[in-house]
């Protein structure tokens, strides 16, 4: 029986029903019905708040180890680990390309040794996980599935999300390695292994994230996020898995930006194109298949180096977009972030703009709360068709493979920014303290300083492991791992074996560019 006849209180003593109906209309799609306008539970956040997911990772696995206490003990309820550029690139931190990197933007992970340091400490059956790592996300999760068993824990029983999605970074980001048909296998791949061996894992965070902060429009986000979630049902579908053994896995990732009635309108319409998608294009019939569940994050590129205190009012109003319009978790930035790494207390300043968003809002207290106003009925549903308009013309290139080959969907979204950045120029778009409203006093806040000993320290770390290890072990797993590399075998327990003998991420992400090469992107003008 649903719970829709619980109720809360404003502060004024007036009663709220779980599911308020606009002038005692029923409607015909309550919360919890598909396809989800409403929501994807009956009772949403007032059963279950969304998990406060905030990202994190920088320098050392033992800072961001300290990070990851810090915040737990500040009430964060999920973790989500941030990667440096060389280990999202599969380069290990003594590479000549790596030099200035090591540890800038994210963690540095080469070996086990390195992730078992993150999480020590933390117990992996009691945290929720999220880690952003792409073109070696199987290396990653291999690590965090060893982690686990070294913690006596079977991979039954952990929980996160892996991003896992390669082809935004083809059209939007650029950290890819490996030619686009062998990426779709290592997600795969993903998929199968979780299925049997880490059932309650997210096997790919599909992300319009960065697609928007590329420079798209919220339509263009969404229509190019689920073209390629559609890429990644047929490709599982080809490999022999089931739609239902893998769809109630998928995750998305979506961005929340500054218009505030579009970005409500953006996560209902969300919803609604996902359920219609894995039910009437894919067949699927479990209900799980058909909910979208999404992680949002507040935009990254709306954080303004000037007047940078007005960041936490521009992440407020973000964050609350996100929850009126149902995300399952958010991360909030902080407002440092144009200008460096967060500094704890930013961090913490973050947390708690999700914190009072829950508890004294009044936003958590019904389900669906901006549901019948007319702007967001009429946004949504604009939205919806829009979408479906640019997922026609995606078909019409035969898939978005060959879209984004061609390059039409990298110049969609260099033209969206092109004109965006117009319009800031010329001022039809006012950003307050930069293009209006400036002053002439520069606000100067404390900022995050990397410690310049760090690359040297994780080298010698990276050596001691290189030196300690059992060679013939390494050697021998990453000889398996080549020759499965060269047939059609799931690879992911050979990933294992190899991450067990503590082989490198750049040792391990070499063997793939052996066997399949590296991808070159085709200029486009």
């Amino acid at each position: 029986m649903r719970d829709l006849k619980s109720r809360s209180e404003t502060d004024s003593g007036i009663e709220l029903e779980g599911f308020s109906r606009p002038n005692g209309e029923a409607h015909t799609e309550l919360p919890g019905d598909y396809p989800y306008t409403r929501g994807i539970q009956p009772t949403m956040y007032r059963g279950r708040l969304w998990t406060m997911r905030q990202y994190a990772g920088f320098g050392s696995a033992a800072e961001t180890n300290r990070r990851f206490k810090y915040l737990l003990a500040h009430g964060q309820t999920g973790l989500s680990v941030a990667f440096d550029l060389p280990t999202q690139m599969g380069l290990d931190s003594d590479h000549a390309l790596a030099a200035g990197e090591v540890g800038k933007v994210g963690v540095a992970i080469d070996t086990l040794h390195d992730m078992e340091t993150v999480f020590e400490g933390i117990p992996l059956d009691k945290v929720s996980t999220s880690m952003t790592i792409n073109a070696t996300a199987a290396i990653l999760l291999a690590m965090y599935i060893a982690v686990a068993k070294k913690q006596g824990l079977s991979p039954l029983v952990i929980n996160g999300t892996v991003q896992n999605d390669i082809l935004k970074e083809y059209i939007a980001r650029g950290l890819y390695i490996y030619p686009p048909r062998f990426s779709l296998r290592l997600v795969t791949d993903v998929f199968g292994y979780c299925l049997e061996n880490a059932p309650n894992w997210n096997t790919i965070s599909i992300s319009g994230y960065h697609i928007r902060e590329a420079g798209s429009t919220a339509v263009q986000e969404l229509a190019f996020t689920f073209a390629n979630a559609i890429t990644y049902v047929e490709a599982a579908l080809d490999s022999g898995l089931n739609i239902d053994s893998f769809s109630p896995r998928l995750s998305f990732f979506f961005d929340t930006h500054n218009d505030f009635l579009e970005e409500i309108s953006k996560f209902r319409a969300a919803r609604r194109i996902w359920a219609k998608i894995a039910r009437e294009r894919f067949g699927a019939k479990n209900p799980k298949s058909w909910m979208l569940r999404f992680h949002a994050q507040t935009a990254g590129s709306s954080l303004t180096a000037q007047q940078p205190d007005n960041n936490v009012v521009r992440v407020a109003i973000q964050a609350l977009a996100a929850v009126l319009g149902g995300a399952q978790s958010l991360h909030t930035n902080s407002k440092d972030e144009a200008l460096a790494i967060p500094t704890e207390e930013a961090a913490r300043l973050a947390l708690r703009t999700q914190q009072i968003i829950a508890y004294e809002s009044g936003a958590t207290n019904t389900v669906d709360p901006v549901g019948g106003s007319y702007a967001i009925e009429t946004l949504t549903e604009e939205m919806e068709a829009q979408v479906g308009q640019l997922l026609e013309k995606i078909d019409g290139f035969g898939g978005m493979l060959p879209a984004i080959e061609s390059g039409w969907v990298q110049s969609q979204i260099q033209e969206a920014a092109y004109r965006y950045q117009r319009s800031v120029e010329e001022k039809q778009r006012i950003i307050v303290g930069v293009n209006q409203f400036q002053t002439d006093e520069e606000q100067k806040i404390p900022i995050h300083i990397s410690d310049p000993e760090l690359e040297a320290a994780q080298v010698e770390n990276l050596s001691k492991t290189r030196t300690g290890r059992i060679v013939s072990a390494a050697r021998g797993a990453l000889e398996r791992l080549e020759n499965a590399a060269r047939s059609s075998e799931n690879l992911m327990p050979y990933i294992l074996e190899a991450v067990e003998a503590y082989a490198t991420v750049g040792e391990i992400s070499d063997v793939f560019r052996r066997v399949h090469g590296e991808y070159r992107e085709a200029l486009t003008i």
